[in-house]
């Protein structure tokens, strides 16, 4: 019979058509919301005391190291007119704190005001030296009463004086170091070949030039270039002084066309003359 089989078929396309459903899936096992928010509070407290304990520990291990004393302070450098017990002293106040609180920039001020000490650094070597290395003043005359300049043309004070004698002696008003530095060397350097040796120069406040010979013979060179002065010198010097040279105690070069001598002893015939010699 047709009946049937068209129920039949009508049936299996119905089955064909209709949409598949998956299976539900079985909730997973898992830890209920209560636990897992104890279980981050619990982490978290674990960080801090973990945090706590190493800063405690690093606090403890700092305030170690602040309380280090500096058992040891190391001095280099060619000390001649400082000695390594007055450096050691000076900077004790500096080091009451310890090793690491010692106040390195106070170090180097307290050195700096020894009136020899021209350079000074510092640095700490572990675990409780402090190295400290120190230049002296080198100096390259002597400057005033007390004074000397250093190779760098610069004033410093001392009143220790012991060894230096033989440094030539330079004077000026403030500010005038380097210019006398300059005069001295080319004011030397003239003199040489007349077998003179210069030993002091000064400036006063006109800006006049006076120069000491090792003889004692003193030189007016007067405030203008005195390289002139100096050629009319060697003249007058080779043709008419060296032959009496020790008995000369002044020489005055100011004048534009001659020069003016005093001689020492008065007994004799040149004892009042300050006669001018033309050339």
């Amino acid at each position: 019979m047709v009946e049937p089989r068209k129920a039949a078929t009508t049936r299996r396309r119905s089955s064909a058509g209709a949409t598949r459903r998956r299976p539900a899936r079985a909730p997973r096992p898992g830890m209920q919301p209560g636990l897992r928010l104890l279980d981050g509070w619990v982490n978290r407290l674990l960080v801090l005391l973990a945090t706590g304990v190493v800063c405690v520990v690093g606090l403890r291990g700092w305030i170690a190291l602040q309380e280090i004393p500096v058992q040891r302070i190391a001095v280099t450098g060619s000390l001649h007119r400082t000695q390594t017990e007055v450096v050691q002293d000076m900077v004790q106040p500096a080091l009451v704190g310890g090793f690491l609180s010692a106040n390195l920039d106070e170090v180097r001020a307290r050195l700096q005001a020894l009136p020899w000490i021209y350079r000074v650094s510092v640095r700490r070597r572990w675990p409780s030296t402090l190295e400290i290395s120190v230049q002296e003043q080198l100096p390259i005359a002597r400057w005033g009463q007390g004074g000397f300049l250093n190779h760098e043309g610069e004033v410093f004070q001392s009143a220790s004086v012991t060894g230096e004698d033989s440094l030539p002696r330079l004077e000026g008003p403030p500010g005038s170091a380097r210019e006398l530095i300059v005069n001295y060397q080319q004011l030397g350097d003239l003199l040489q070949p007349m077998g003179l040796v210069l030993h002091a120069l000064s400036l006063d406040d006109r800006g006049h030039l006076s120069a000491e010979l090792d003889s004692g013979t003193r030189l007016a060179l007067g405030n203008v270039d005195f390289g002139d002065r100096l050629e009319r010198f060697a003249t007058v010097y080779h043709r008419e002084l060296a032959a009496r040279w020790s008995e000369v105690e002044r020489v005055d070069l100011r004048y534009e066309s001659g020069l003016a001598v005093a001689f020492r002893e008065p007994e004799t015939e040149a004892a009042q003359l300050a006669s001018v010699v033309e050339q």
